[in-house]
This record gives structure tokens, sequence and C-alpha cells, in this order.
């Protein structure tokens, strides 16, 4: 009982007693010191005020504490900063009967990132009493032993460090025997009992000792042991090791099987008690026995198990050498094994704080992980950490092998959305270990991409005519950026076609970029138009694109073609009149038609349709020139009605029709209106067929003077045409060459005077005009030869008569040679 009480009040003298400093030392480091068994909440300080941090600071810096050990044994309250115990420390459990016994603690702060390394140091405390493996111990001495001869005793085991583990022995007193420790630098001491006067197994065959053992520890605590010893007879000789203490040195990881030593004792006796038994003695360890094993005849300890330095730097085998004697002797021989450390260790990496996604923006030296790499083999090699390879982090170095994962360049997640980080930590040792801890890093994205059309412009073809509110196209767009930073919305952009604003005509929906008519085009009205959309993501901020887009209406054969000319009269039908005396190859007139639509559908072509003679006329497929097939008959209706059918060349093809009527006219009508009088207003009132039949047939010989008179003086005036001449539009002969497959057309043309040429510009334009310039002095008739001279024209505009150039009326004439005669008879 008062042992115990002398235990509490021990245990709470300790207590008051704890000892807390902090080292202001070059790392930093905070250190605190306090015994083992400590309860649960027990105050151990105040790391805030420690550390110099604002209590309140400790939340929002996300303080947390970092331990190696798989028992978390001290926890922080944030709210207040004080550091206690959360789980009870038994030291001798934690770290067994090591001098130091820390507990190694890593305090995080963020904002900015920094490392607080704590030590805790676990106090021993007298908690345990020495321990004997064996409680009772036979020894069996012959009494022949001699004088000073000492056995070696078992050694108490105490869990307590330092001053409270064993300090000494006590040996019950007798008259025989006394107690000697044998010290070395490996043990405090082996206690070794000591013959210190003979003995005789006739006075007394036995005895009995008590050996106490005793700590440092205040209140002192103690254990006992029972050594019976038996006295023997006769074998005087007792083996003899070759070595007390045999010095051995191996290498971990030896192969199993391998031969450490070879214990050798001699005994002097013959027969069995000169025969030695090696055996392990009884104060070898278990751990021992695990590892090592021992040829009971040979004496060689081999290993059977692993032997690892970290787990145990040195091994003492005690080793029993025993004859075979009736009464055995024995002797006892010390292996001291020391064991070398190999690099067999792999590098560990210990991750305290790491990140799984970081923006594309992060700036460089952004904190994406903190490592702490330790290594078994540390006390013999180093370890360096790198990440191989070229991408944008490095590896910042710190005090106890921390290491900070940083970024080392830009981060942009359209080129790399994650990163797999290799780090390769290798020690130095012979051979180099290496080990590799991958980290999975997801880039962020921001909005740092505006929108881009698939194409710098975009062109839309749409048929005229098209449904109000249907698809007429669609525009695409693409955004590198993710999420909602590449959710794309289209609108137009305001902007005037002929007038009217673009929303008028089309809209877009704002999701899929399809373009939709609000209107029917009409491509006579509108051919071509540009509208403007713009694209935008829903970034914070957004970004945008523009684009223009081309808009083409294609044309539909919805229009028919359309008569220009001949104009109709009131009664429906142009008219048009020919002379009974026109010859094949007589151009009666021109039909003329537009079409309101382009390309093919515009393409006009000509038919005769509906003619009262077939043989009569032919027209143009191509101009919609009319002409004559043949002459005309006196038995040919005075009346023709020709219907002209103009197609376009569309899908499906349009028509239009024209009805011509046309009126054969007597020889006079065909003069007057052909040719004209010699005078500004006269005009030619009879046949010149029937005038010449009856000149010729009345006086041959008038004729013949009248056409050599004629005749020379047109000679004479050749030079001076301008003064009488024909006036004819050039116009006509410098189109002869188109007839346009008309070959039965006849070389004399007439061409009526209501003509319309329409060759070059499609509208009306000038009629033709034909009259002849009479000379003041020329009053009988007029005799024209068009062969090798100009022919003068008269100006519609002024009525005044010019004389053409030269080249412009042989155009023609180089061709075919057209003579026109004409002789006026005044009576």
């Amino acid at each position: 009982m008062v042992f115990l009480l002398n235990s509490l009040a021990s245990q709470c003298h300790l207590l008051f007693l704890i000892h807390i400093y902090i080292s202001d030392s070059v790392r930093g480091n905070i250190r605190y010191s306090i015994p083992e068994e400590l309860e649960l909440g027990a105050f151990v300080g105040n790391i805030a005020t420690d550390m110099g941090i604002d209590v309140k600071q400790l939340l929002e810096r996300r303080f947390r504490i970092v331990s190696e050990n798989t028992k978390e044994y001290l926890a922080v309250n944030l709210k207040t900063g004080i550091l206690f115990m959360k789980e009870k420390v038994d030291r001798e459990q934690l770290c067994e009967q090591s001098l130091t016994c820390v507990i190694m603690l890593e305090a995080l702060i963020e904002n900015p990132f920094k490392i607080y390394h704590i030590e805790v140091d676990i106090l021993d405390i007298n908690d345990n009493a020495p321990v004997f493996q064996r409680m009772k111990v036979n020894l069996e001495i012959s009494e022949q032993m001699p004088v000073g001869t000492t056995f070696p005793l078992q050694i108490a085991r105490d869990p307590d460090a330092g001053i409270n583990s064993v300090r000494s022995y006590q040996l019950s007193p007798n008259e025989h025997f006394t107690l000697k420790l044998q010290s070395d630098s490996e043990e405090t001491g082996i206690p070794e009992l000591v013959l210190e006067r003979p003995l005789d197994r006739e006075q007394q065959p036995a005895y009995r000792l008590t050996l106490t053992a005793f700590d440092g520890g205040n209140p002192q605590k103690f254990g006992t042991a029972q050594i019976i010893i038996t006295v023997l007879d006769v074998n005087d000789n007792a083996p003899v090791c070759e070595k007390n203490v045999y010095q051995i040195t191996t290498a971990e990881n030896v192969p199993k099987g391998t031969l450490v030593v070879k214990v050798i004792a001699v005994d002097m006796d013959e027969g069995q008690n000169g025969e030695v038994m090696y055996s392990f003695s009884d104060y070898t360890p278990d751990k021992v026995r695990k590892i090592f094993s021992l040829d009971s005849r040979s004496g060689e300890i081999r290993v059977t198990g692993t032997v690892d330095f970290e787990e145990s730097e040195n091994y003492q085998i005690s080793v029993q050498a025993k004859d075979r004697g009736l009464r055995p002797l024995l002797v006892y021989c010390k292996v001291v094994l020391k064991v070398t450390d190999v690099n067999d260790n792999y590098p560990q990496i210990i991750t305290t704080y790491a990140s799984s996604t970081i923006p594309e923006g992060a700036l460089p030296n952004t904190a994406v992980a903190v490592l702490r790499v330790t290594d078994r083999d540390s006390r013999n090699t180093a370890v360096y950490c790198r990440i191989p390879g070229d991408i944008p982090f490095k590896l910042n170095s710190s005090s106890n092998n921390y290491y900070t994962l940083v970024i080392n360049g830009g981060l942009d997640r359209e080129k790399v959305p994650v990163y797999n980080i290799t780090i390769l930590c290798t020690d130095t040792g012979s051979p180099p270990l290496s080990i590799k801890q991958i980290f999975r890093l997801q880039v962020l994205d921001i909005n740092d991409n505006a929108p881009r059309f698939t194409q710098p412009s975009f062109t839309i073809y749409v048929t005229e005519n098209n449904v109000i509110g249907a698809s007429i196209g669609s525009l695409s767009a693409f955004d590198p950026d993710s999420s909602q930073n590449a959710e794309l919305t289209y609108s137009l952009l305001e902007s005037m076609i002929q007038g009217l604003p673009a929303a008028t005509l089309v809209s877009i929906n704002s999701e899929n970029g399809v373009i939709y008519a609000h209107r029917s085009f009409d491509y006579e009205q509108l051919e071509t138009f540009q509208i403007h959309v713009q694209v935008e993501d829903a970034g914070s901020p957004p970004l945008s694109s523009n684009v223009t887009v081309n808009v083409i209406i294609a044309d539909q054969n919805d229009n028919a073609p359309v008569i220009v000319s001949p104009v109709p009269t009131k009664r429906s039908a142009a008219e048009e009149s020919i002379p009974r005396s026109a010859d094949s190859g007589y151009l009666l007139t021109k039909v003329t038609a537009t079409d309101g639509d382009s390309g093919q559908n515009a393409e006009l072509s000509y038919q005769l349709r509906q003619p009262t003679d077939e043989s009569l006329f032919t027209v143009a497929a191509e101009t919609g020139e009319i002409w004559t097939i043949r002459r005309l008959r006196h038995k040919d209706s005075l009346t023709q009605k020709i219907v002209i059918l103009v197609r376009d060349n569309g899908t499906p093809s349009l028509s239009s029709t024209v009805t011509i009527d046309v009126s054969v006219q007597n020889d006079n009508a065909e003069n007057a209106s052909n040719i004209g009088t010699l005078g500004p207003s006269a005009s030619w009132k009879y046949d010149l067929k029937c005038y010449l039949i009856i000149i010729f047939g009345s006086t041959s010989f008038i004729l013949l003077v009248a056409i050599v008179t004629l005749a020379i003086k047109a000679h004479r005036g050749r030079n001076g045409i301008d003064s009488y001449c024909c006036c004819l539009n050039t116009s006509y002969f410098s189109r002869r060459d188109s007839l346009h497959g008309i070959e039965k057309a006849s070389v004399n043309l007439h061409i009526p005077p209501n003509y319309t040429d329409v060759y070059d510009s499609g509208a009306l334009s000038q009629p033709f005009r034909y009259g002849v310039c009479q000379d003041r002095g020329m009053d009988d008739f007029m005799f024209l030869k068009l062969n090798d001279v100009a022919a003068p024209m008269i100006n519609i505009n002024t009525d005044s008569c010019v004389t053409a150039e030269h080249g412009t009326a042989s155009n023609y004439m180089n061709r075919e040679t057209t003579e026109f005669h004409e002789i006026n008879w005044h009576i």
C-alpha cells in the first residue's frame, strides 16, 4: 500500500514538473517535454502563442498538425491554440528502452504557407519494476570447483529507461558466494555469482539464494529471483572457452544458413566428461533464438531469420558449454554480434498536403503539394528528389527533407488539361534505390479564349419564294474553353438592308446558330444581302467574335417573258405591213422580249405558231427576227396572221405569245413607205415596174437615152454625191450577217420603216428612215448606185442629209454588192 502511495506521489510530482521550452534555433523548432502516462486532455502548451500566431488565424490559415505516428497522441484546440493530449503515451511501448523518445510533429499553415517543426520529448517515469525472466534458477556446481569461479546469472529487465532502468543487483547474505557485476560498453552490468569458499557437498549439498535487482527511480523499485545451487561431485574439470567474448561483425540481410561464428570450448577430461555440448544459455532472449541457431555438437551459430540493422544494431548471444560427465561441468561463452547497415530500404514519400486541382491562370511558385521524404537508411544515405520530364513544375527543398511542389511556368488547360506529375526520389546508397509517386493534377478552366467561327465568312444560298420561318442555313463556332466558358450564344448584330433592319429579314437560333427566314425573298427585288452575326460565350467576363454572312438569293423561273415589241394595238394584236414585191429574206419585223429572271431562266427562244401560211414566214429562234421565205404571190392573202411564241429556258418553262397581223400592200404603197419621195414631202404613187414596162414597151429609144444620160450624170456627180443621195441607216448593213440561219433569205433585203433595232441595248431605238436627198438641179429622176461609194444618210433628228464614212457603208458591201436603181418620172 505504501509502495502504491509513493508511486502516485511520484507521478503527481512529475506532472507539476512538466518542463516546456521553445527553442529559437535556426530552424525555428518548437520543443515540448512531457512525462509519459499523462491523462487525456492534459495541457501540453499553447502552440499559437509559441508560434507567434493570433488564435483567430488558426482557422483562417487552415492550421493543422501532421504526425508520422499511426496514432495521434496530441491535438490542438483551434479556438484556444492549446496543444493537449489526445491519447495516453506509454513511453516503453512507443520507444522501448531508447534513451530518447520524441514525437515528431509538423504544424502547417497557409497564406502564406509555412511549416513549424514540433518535437515532443516523452520523459520516462518509474512506472515499471525490474523483472527477471525466470523466477527460479537452478545451478549445479561441483564441489571441486575452484574458489573464484564465476557463474553468470540472468539479467533483470526494466522497460523504463535511463535512471529508472535496472541500476544494481544484491545477493542474499551467505558464506560461500558473493555477487559481482561484469560491466562492458554494451550492457549496464551482468550479475555473476562468485565462489568465495570451497564447497563441501557432505556438509551442505544445496544452497538457496535470493537475487534482487533495483532500479534508480524515486521511489526505488525492485524485483527478485531465487537461485537454487546443487553441489555436484566427481567431475573435477569443466570445459574452458577458447574466448570468453567473441566480437563478430556481419552485414544485415545475410542469407539464411550463413555461418556467423563457431564457439569452441575444451574439456581436459576424457570420455563423456570431456565431450562438450553447446546450447543457448537461459539468458539468451527469445528474439535471438528466432534469428540464430546453435549446433549442439559443433558450436556453430548460423542465421535462420532476418538480420535487420533497422531492428537491432547488435545482438548478444550467451552460449553454454557443458561436458557429458556424470556430474557435468559447464562454462559460458559470450558472442557480441555487431550488424552493419546496407542500403536495403527504399525512400518513402509522405504527402502532408496535396491539391488535386489548380486554375490555369495560377501564378508561378504556387504550392501544389508538400512532401516529406524519409529513408530508414538515412543515417548512412541522403535522399534527393526530382521531377523527370519537361513540365511546368519544380520541387523546392526545405529542412528535414521537406519538398514543396510548385508551379514553374504557365498552365494552359486547352493544351494540357491534366498533369500526371511524377516525383522520383533516389538515395545515395550503393546501389541507389528509388521510389516514385504520381500526383494527378487537373487544370481548371478560365475564360481565356474567345469563341471562333469555323469559317472567316459564311455564304448561304436560298431559293427565292422560300417558306417563311423555314431554316435557310446554319453557322458553327467553337470555343476551346470548357464548361460555361464554352457555352455559346448566337445573335444578330444591328444592320440595315435596303432600309430595313436585318432582324425583319432573318433571325438566328441563339443556341445552335440556325438561321431562319422572316420573309419570302424575291430575286428580282433583292439578289443578295449581308448580315453580321456575333457569338458570345458564357464566361466571366464574356468573350465574343463576329462574322459576316452573305445571303445569296437563287433565282426561280417565276417570271414569264414579256413582249417588248412589236407593241399590240387596241385589238391586242400588233400590225405590220409588207409590200407585195418583197423578195425572200425580207425582214418583216423583230419580236423583242425580256424576262425578269436571270441565267438560263432568262434565256429566250422564239417559235412560229399558227401562221396563215407556213411557207411564207420564218422566225430566228435566238433573235426573234421574222423573215420571208419566198416571194409573195398574187394568190396569197392580203392579210396574214402570225403568232410568235416566246419561251424561256427555265424549269418548268414559261412562255408568252404575240399576234402580228400582216397586211400586204401594193407596190406604190411600198415605195412610199420604204424609199420616200425626191422632195421633202413628195411620195411615190406609181408602181415602178409598171412604168418601166410601159416605158420599155412604148419607146425603147427614149429609155435608152434616159439611161445613158443618167449614167453620165451619176459618173460626173460621184464625188459630189452629198448634194443628192439616198440616206440609209448603216446599222442594218452592219448586221447583215445576223440572219441566224435564214438560208433562203434574198440578198436584196427591204427593211420596213417601223423596224426597231434592239441588238445592243434591248430597248427601242429610233426607226430606220429612208429618203432621197434631192439636188435643186435634179428634177427629172434620180439614179442611185451603191457599189463602191458610201451612201449619204439623213439625220433623223435634224432631217438633214449627211455623208456617211466610206468605210461604214463598205463594211457590208465588201461581202455582198447591193444595187438600188430608183427612177422617178415626172409627167
